[in-house]
Formats: structure tokens, sequence, C-alpha cells
């Protein structure tokens, strides 16, 4: 019997998909091969749900700066929808720059309200790559929230106008009783404070020190008016000082911009280590039994990789099945004796056979499939077992 190897790589930013980083991988190994790309919960969340089989989905939603955009979800017919924010409201979809202040999640919220309006079941939200640090209000507000000021005026997009919020009314929330709602993320951050949503992922999108200040009272605002007016345990303030509590205070609530915190507010979600979910979502379990080796891979193997991302997550799934584990990548800073602490016994990069990053990335795929036939030869993959 010939046993097959499974290739379960995350895409190289920039330059191949997911499920072309696995066709390529197979093309050079010349075995039997079965091909999972995955993802962590950020960009390219849906494209792997979508090549493992869920149907794809396209809606033209709100994108962070109020534009129209062409956005997608993966949908099962058995009812769970797999949302990627980055689709609707990630920095990828900026057209003219980083809009720290102003730009909203409102076309996640456009996403989400589509996939239930279809009769999804369960809604899996991937939060990755975001564009905006507000909170999710925009998503909330999409979903049938208002968000008002001391007038009863609507809020315009953005984290920065959070800083107004005085009133939430979620009286013409969109129904998802019977909807359960998953966040696949590995981020920990809290709302509020040095390791919150604006001190942290601000500076990426953007955001100056002054603009941190801005989001960081505006995201403290809509934690306080969550607790006052929608009874959540959000945030209270003494003296001035706000101290981060039950919601806010939530491993996860930051990520995204906030997003989280809406999602466990609004969504009332249960967040997921990203890979671990969505390995099984994609059916990990049954495409390793039987294999002899697992191939994973992301652009580059460094310090981040280590940090639960989806190399390092198929890793340990193939670990407890009993399958050892090889990476490619297009470039890898991780020592041998780090890889291997991360269960991964060897790395194959493109800048073994092109030194030059600008060539590595003009020439991924035809250089991939060279690098899979090396580790084929080395890893004596010829033939059945």
């Amino acid at each position: 019997m010939v046993q097959h190897v499974l290739v379960a790589p995350d895409k190289f930013k920039g330059t191949l998909t997911a499920a072309e980083v696995a066709a390529r991988v197979s093309a050079g190994l010349g075995v039997p091969t079965v091909e999972l790309p995955i993802a962590d919960g950020g960009d390219g969340t849906v494209d792997a749900a979508v090549a493992g089989g869920f149907g794809r989905v396209a809606v033209e939603v709100t994108g962070p700066t109020g534009e129209r955009v062409l956005a997608s979800y993966a949908r099962q017919p058995t009812g769970t929808a797999v949302v990627e924010l980055s689709e609707a409201s990630g920095l990828r979809r900026l057209p003219g720059g980083r809009e720290p202040l102003t730009a909203t999640s409102y076309g996640t919220g456009e996403l989400i309200a589509d996939a239930v309006r279809r009769g999804a079941k369960r809604v899996v939200l991937g939060l990755g790559g975001s564009a905006c640090t507000d909170g999710g209000a925009g998503m909330a507000q999409a979903l049938g929230a208002r968000l008002l000021d001391e007038a009863g005026d609507d809020l315009p997009p953005g984290g920065a106008a959070l800083r107004n919020l005085a009133r939430i009314d979620m009286s013409g929330f969109l129904d998802i009783s019977g909807v359960e709602f998953v966040v696949a993320s590995d981020v920990d951050n809290p709302l509020l404070g040095p390791h919150g949503a604006a001190a942290v992922y601000g500076p990426q999108k953007g955001a100056t020190p002054e603009d941190v200040e801005t989001l960081e009272a505006a995201l403290s605002r809509l934690a306080a008016v969550a607790t006052f007016t929608h009874g959540l345990m959000g945030a209270v303030e003494h003296d001035d000082v706000v101290r981060a509590m039950g919601v806010a205070g939530a491993p996860g609530a930051g990520a995204a911009g906030g997003v989280g915190f809406a999602a466990l507010a609004f969504l009332h979600a249960e967040i997921q280590p990203g890979i671990d979910y969505l390995l099984d979502l994609l059916g990990f379990g049954e495409r390793v039994a039987g294999a002899r080796l697992v191939i994973t891979g992301e652009g580059s193997l460094d310090e981040q990789s280590l940090r639960g991302k989806a190399p390092i997550g198929v890793a340990q799934a193939a670990a407890r099945a009993g399958v050892p584990v090889v990476a490619v990548c297009g470039r890898r800073t991780l020592s041998d004796a780090e890889l291997k602490a991360a269960g991964i016994e060897a790395a194959y990069a493109l800048t073994d056979l092109e030194p030059d990053p600008a060539a590595c990335m003009a020439q991924a795929g035809p250089l991939l499939e060279r690098l899979a036939a090396r580790l084929a030869a080395e890893r004596h993959l010829e033939g059945a077992e």
C-alpha cells in the first residue's frame, strides 16, 4: 500500500495562496499526496475553507473607508459559515493608505448578516489583517445596533467617533437566536490598556502616538457605555481611570482592533485558538490518518511562527497522530533546534535555492517545485512503503 504525504501549508504572503503552495509542493514531490491548504484565521481563511470543500458566497459590502467592495465568505450546506474579517475590513482593502481613526468594520457585519439570513447556524469569524480600531462598532452597526451620541444621532464610522458615544440601542439588532459564533484567533490581548487594541495594534495601522491616545479613550468609552446601557461587564471608571473587567478584559477582546470585544459582547461568541479550530473544521484528523509525512509551511518561518501560527499548529496536530512533519518556506530565521522543539524535523527554504529575495518572490512557484523535489529525494519518498 502506498502511503500518502499530507501537504498542509499556509499561504506564502504576497506570492502564493495556500492552495497554490500545496499544488506546487505536490507537483514537485512526485508521490501520492493529499492537499489541505490551511489558515489560522487571518488572510486566506476563506480560501482555505473553499479549498477544503466549502462553497464561496460573494457579497458587495462596505470597505474600511466606506467604498463598496466585493468580498466573500465560505459556507457549508450543513449550516457553517466562515467569515474572514480581512475580506471586508482588512488593510488590503484600503485604496489610499491607512485610516486609523475612521476605518470601520461595518463590512464584516454585512458578511455576518448575509450568512445568518441565508440560514447559517454557526459562524466562524477569522480575525486578522484588520484595518480598523473601532472596537467592532461598525460590525455591530451593520447588524442593527445603533450607537448614539448625546443628541440621539448615530455616530459616524471609525474608532475615534466612539469618544462621543452616549447610548447603545439594540432594539433593531439582527435576530441571532439559535446561531453559534466562534472567533478563530490566537490573539490574547484585552481591549484596553498597554496590551490592548489601540496600544499594540494601532501603530501597525498607521496610528500616531496621539492617535493611540484618542483610540484608547474611544474604546474605553465604548466599554463603559456597554457596561451601563447594555448590561455588560465592560469597564468601570473611577477617578478617570478605566479598569478593564469582564468582556473588555477578556483575552482576545483586543483582536482586530477590538472586533473581538464586539463579538464577545454582542454576538456572545466563544474564542477558540485559530489554527486548532480551523484544522478540526477542515478535517485535518481524517486526512492525516495513514500519512507517512506531513509537509506544512508559510512564507517566513521566524519568531512569529512560534506564537501559534499555522505551521506550529499543524506540527502539534501531526504529533498527536504520530506523523513526522517537515516545512517549506520562503525564508527561515529559526534554528534547527527551535524547529525541532516546535515539532518540525526540518525546513526547506526557497532562499536555499535562490538567495535573492526578489527573485524568490518572482519565481516562487517553480522554485517551490524544485524544493519539493529536493525534499522528496532527501526524505526517500519515492515509491511505496
